[in-house]
């Protein structure tokens, strides 16, 4: 298939509903990067109240993906896209399914941080928490502006930010192991962390199939289960640096 951007159609309406619906995932996507944000800050400062005030949000999220689920239909059902429009209204839907995960995970970061709020907090575990946090949330806003601008290039870099955010969340791990080993009575509440902590590594895997959804639009190819180099190489239609 060859490269496809998003192009003007002879009916301005069609034009008019691909735009609200981008713009509608765009608005979505600002909701749970701030949801992501709010819930790391809750679990990192123990603040129980705004950790019970992520989970109580996530409602929104909800409504937004059913809304764009609804628009997608209508723009279906009404226009009967095909070639790159369909690729693109696929693109939609899968991007707001993985947003929507991402909802999910920052809701149950928000309930862990309300549990855990009355808990000792071991200082160094909680920055390195802290750190990952602003990773994903990095990744969550880079796939965002991937799909807004529909870069490709942009796309891959997120995949490979995912490496990165993968060996903390296994260094976060081993730590809490080692406090659990070292004190028994933490067992309980360094369980909740690691919960708190996979909940972080996998809003990074949901960045990261946003981005591959974004070379599928663009490149006509589906780059999921494929290695960052195969992804690459689609990415810049084969023309990578081989130096």
């Amino acid at each position: 298939m060859e490269k496809v951007g998003i192009e003007k159609h002879t009916s301005r309406q069609f034009d008019v509903d691909l735009e609200d619906v981008r713009e509608q995932v765009l608005t979505m996507g600002g909701l749970v990067e701030q949801q992501i944000a709010d819930g790391v800050r809750a679990l990192v400062d123990g603040e129980g109240g705004l950790g019970e005030e992520v989970a109580r949000g996530d409602y929104k999220v909800n409504s937004l993906e059913v809304e764009i689920d609804e628009h997608c239909t209508r723009i279906l059902a009404r226009r009967s896209p095909q070639a790159g429009d369909l690729r693109l209204i696929l693109a939609i839907a899968k991007t707001t399914t993985d947003l929507e995960r991402i909802g999910d995970e920052a809701e149950k970061i928000g309930r862990l941080a309300a549990h855990l709020a009355s808990y000792n907090r071991p200082k160094s575990a909680f920055r390195q928490i802290e750190q990952l946090g602003r990773h994903v949330r990095e990744m969550v806003r880079d796939a965002l502006d991937a799909f807004a601008r529909m870069d490709t290039e942009a796309a891959v870099r997120v995949a490979q930010a995912d490496g990165e955010v993968d060996r903390e969340y296994e260094g976060l791990v081993r730590q809490c192991i080692t406090f659990m080993m070292e004190d028994p009575r933490n067992i309980q509440h360094m369980l909740d962390v690691m919960w708190a902590v996979k909940a972080l590594e996998r809003i990074g895997d949901h960045a990261t199939n946003i981005g591959e959804y974004v070379i599928y639009f663009v490149e006509g190819k589906d780059v999921r289960h494929t290695s960052i180099e195969d992804m690459e190489e689609v990415a810049t239609g084969g023309h990578k640096d081989r130096r």
